[in-house]
C-alpha cells in the first residue's frame, strides 16, 4: 500500500472521532428531547385530563350540561380530543366522535392502567381518526372507587413537526460544531506535520547533494533536536564531499589529460577505472563501462588473453595487441598488479599505447623504400640493357642504335621526372616544417586561370575541354607558385585519365570558413577500396596503366603536402566509370 503523508493520518482521524462523538451526542441529545418532550406532552395531557374531571364533576353535580356535550366543549376550549368512558368500557362522551358510534374502549392499555388507579399512558394509530395518537387516561374517582376514565388525546404530528424543529436545529448546532472542529483540526494537523515535511525536504536536498541549505529549526524541542542534527550531519557531509571532490576532480583531470589509456580492473574482473583515451581506444563508454566485467567491454579475443595472462603474472607484462573492429588498431599495453597501500592485490592495472600511427608510418616508410627501389630499379635496368646491347655490337647497326639511344633518353629522362619530383617534395615537407613557405591573401582566380593555360595544350591534344568556373572576389592565404603546381598536377591526371571528347572542370567556392577547389574528370574513377591511399608517395591504381600514360607516382603526394603547407587538406569522391572529384580545401582569408 501506498504511503501517505502525516497531515492526512492526523486530520482524518480527528474528523472521525469528531464525528463520532458529534453523531453520539446529537443521538443522545434527539433521544433525551424526544423522551423529554413526549413526558412533558403527557403530563400536559394528564393535566387536561385532571381539569377536564374536575370541570366535568361540577357540572355534573349542578346537573346543568350532558356528559357528550360537556366533553366537546372542553374539548374545543382545550383543543384537545377527550373521551369519557365507562368502567365498562363504554364510551359516555367524546369531543370528536359520536359516542353511540364508538367501540367498546375496554381493551385500550391507558384504559385498563386508568381503571387500576393509575395514569395510563399509550401512543398508537387512532382507526378513528386515521392518524398516531398519544393517549392520557385518568381515573374519575367517587369515594375513592373508580367510576369513570377520563381520556385526553393529541396527534403525534403535531408532537412531530416540533420534534423535527428541534431536531433541524440540533443538525445545525452539530454541523456548525463540525466544521468550526474540523478547520481547528485541519490546523492543528498542519502545525504538526508543516515542520516535519520541511524536515523531510530538507533531507530530500541533502539525499541530491545541496548541503548549503540549512533546515528551519522548529519549535517543539524534539523536532528542533532532530533539524539541529541534520544541519550538523550537513555541515560534516559537505566539508567531506568537498574534500572527496576536489581529490577524484585531481584524479580525474590526471587521467583525462594522459594520452595513454588506464583500466583499472578489481580481483573480479569488473571496471573500476577507465579513462577518456582509454575509452576512444576501446570504442566505449568510460560512463558505460563503469562496475561491468571486461568481457562485457570488450570483445577481443587477443586484448582478454593478455589481461588474463597479466592477471596471473605477479611481474609487469608488456606486448602489442592488435584490435580488429570496425578500424584497425595497434595497442602496447602494460599490465601489471593493482595494488593497495597495504601491498595487497586490488586488481589489474593495463596503461594502453596507441602505437597505429608509427606502424602505419613504418609500412609507409617501408613500402617507399620499395617502391622508389622498384621505380628507379625499372627505368636504370632498362638503360643497362639497351647500354650493353650498344656495346655488344648494336652501334655498329645505325637504325637499331638511333632506335636504342632515344630509348635510353627516354628512361633518363623519367629517372630526372623522378629525381625532380622527389626533391620538390622534399623541400616542400622541409619548407613547411620550418615555416619557410610565406602566405599571402590574395584572389585565386589568376592562379587557376595560370594552371588551365598550362594545361590547355595537352588538353587539346585530347580533344578534352579544360572549364573554369571561380568568383572574382574569391581570396585565401597562399603561396601562388606552390598552388600552381598542385592544380597542374590534378589538372595532368585528370587529363591523362579523361577519355577523348569529355571535360574536366575546374571550380572553386566558399564553404562555410573555408575555400574549396575541385578538379572534375570523366574519367575511369577510382575504386573506393584505394581512395585511403590514393594520396601516398608512389601508389598506383593500376601501376602497368599508370606507367604506360606516364607519371613518377608523386604527383597526388605534392598536392597533399602542398594542401598541408597552405593549412588545409586534400579530399577524394570516386565512382569506377562516372570519373573523379579531387579537392584542395584551403582556409579563407
Amino acid at each position: 500500500m501506498g504511503r501517505k503523508k502525516l497531515i492526512w493520518q492526523l486530520f482524518p482521524s480527528y474528523v472521525l472521532v469528531l464525528l463520532i462523538s458529534v453523531a453520539a451526542v446529537t443521538w443522545y441529545a434527539s433521544a433525551s428531547w424526544r423522551r423529554f418532550y413526549l413526558e412533558q406532552t403527557a403530563k400536559d395531557l394528564e393535566m387536561r385530563a385532571c381539569l377536564a374531571v374536575v370541570s366535568m364533576q361540577e357540572r355534573l353535580t349542578a346537573g346543568t350540561t350532558p356528559t357528550d356535550s360537556l366533553c366537546k366543549e372542553l374539548g374545543k376550549l382545550t383543543a384537545t380530543r377527550l373521551t369519557l368512558i365507562l368502567p365498562d368500557g363504554q364510551v359516555a362522551g367524546d369531543s370528536e366522535e359520536d359516542p353511540a358510534r364508538m367501540e367498546n374502549h375496554g381493551d385500550r392499555p391507558e384504559f385498563q392502567d386508568a381503571l387500576k388507579g393509575r395514569v395510563g399512558v399509550s401512543t398508537r394509530f387512532s382507526f378513528t381518526l386515521r392518524q398516531d395518537m398519544m393517549y392520557v387516561a385518568v381515573p374519575v374517582k367517587e369515594e375513592n372507587q373508580v367510576v369513570g376514565v377520563m381520556r385526553a388525546a393529541l396527534p403525534l404530528t403535531a408532537i412531530a413537526r416540533a420534534l423535527k424543529s428541534l431536531y433541524l436545529k440540533i443538525a445545525l448546532g452539530a454541523l456548525v460544531i463540525v466544521l468550526l472542529v474540523a478547520a481547528l483540526s485541519w490546523m492543528i494537523s498542519r502545525r504538526i506535520s508543516r515542520p516535519l515535511d520541511d524536515l523531510t525536504r530538507g533531507a530530500r536536498r541533502f539525499a541530491q547533494g545541496d548541503l548549503s541549505r540549512k533546515l528551519p529549526v522548529p519549535d517543539s524541542e524534539e523536532l528542533g533536536s532532530l533539524a539541529e542534527a541534520m544541519n550538523h550531519m550537513a555541515a560534516q557531509l559537505e566539508d567531506r564531499i568537498r574534500t572527496l571532490t576536489s581529490q577524484r576532480q585531481e584524479q580525474e583531470a590526471i587521467l583525462a589529460s594522459m594520452v595513454e589509456g588506464v583500466l583499472a580492473l578489481n580481483t573480479e574482473g569488473r571496471v573500476i577505472t577507465l579513462n577518456q583515451a582509454g575509452a576512444r581506444l576501446l570504442g566505449v563508454s568510460p560512463q558505460a563501462a563503469a562496475n561491468l566485467s571486461l568481457r562485457e567491454v570488450v570483445k577481443d579475443r587477443e586484448l582478454l588473453w593478455f589481461v588474463q595472462r597479466t592477471r596471473s603474472s605477479g611481474e609487469p607484462v608488456e606486448g602489442e595487441v592488435e584490435l580488429k573492429d570496425d578500424r584497425e588498431r595497434v595497442l602496447q599495453i602494460h599490465g601489471t598488479s593493482l595494488r593497495d597501500a597495504d601491498g595487497r592485490v586490488m586488481g589489474t592495472l593495463l596503461v594502453f599505447h596507441d602505437i597505429t600511427t608509427l606502424k602505419q608510418l613504418e609500412n609507409t616508410r617501408r613500402d617507399f623504400v620499395a617502391n622508389v627501389s622498384h621505380e628507379l630499379k625499372t627505368p636504370i635496368t632498362a638503360i643497362k640493357g639497351f647500354v650493353e646491347t650498344l656495346l655488344a655490337g648494336a652501334l655498329k647497326e645505325p637504325e637499331n642504335a638511333d632506335n636504342f639511344l632515344r630509348i635510353i633518353a627516354q628512361h633518363t629522362d623519367r629517372l630526372n621526372e623522378i629525381i625532380d619530383d622527389l626533391l620538390s617534395l622534399s623541400r616542400i615537407e622541409q619548407d613547411a616544417e620550418r615555416r619557410q613557405i610565406v602566405l599571402t591573401a590574395q584572389r585565386i582566380k589568376g592562379v587557376l586561370q595560370a594552371a588551365v593555360q598550362i594545361c590547355e595544350a595537352k588538353a587539346a591534344a585530347k580533344g578534352i575541354l579544360l572549364e573554369l568556373t571561380c568568383p572574382e572576389e574569391l581570396r585565401a592565404s597562399i603561396n601562388a607558385p606552390l598552388l600552381e603546381q598542385a592544380l597542374v598536377n590534378l589538372i595532368d591526371n585528370a587529363v591523362k585519365f579523361s577519355p577523348t571528347g569529355s571535360a574536366v572542370a575546374v571550380e572553386a567556392e566558399r564553404v562555410g570558413t573555408e575555400i574549396a577547389i575541385r578538379v572534375k574528370d570523366q574519367g575511369i574513377g577510382i575504386p573506393k577500396e584505394h581512395l585511403p591511399r590514393i594520396f601516398e608517395r608512389f601508389y598506383r591504381v593500376d601501376p602497368g596503366r599508370s606507367r604506360k600514360i606516364g607519371g613518377t607516382g608523386l604527383g597526388l603526394a605534392i598536392v597533399k603536402h602542398i594542401a598541408q603547407a597552405h593549412g588545409g587538406r586534400v579530399a577524394v569522391q570516386s565512382t569506377p566509370g562516372q570519373g573523379s572529384a579531387f579537392s584542395l580545401i584551403l582556409p579563407q582569408a
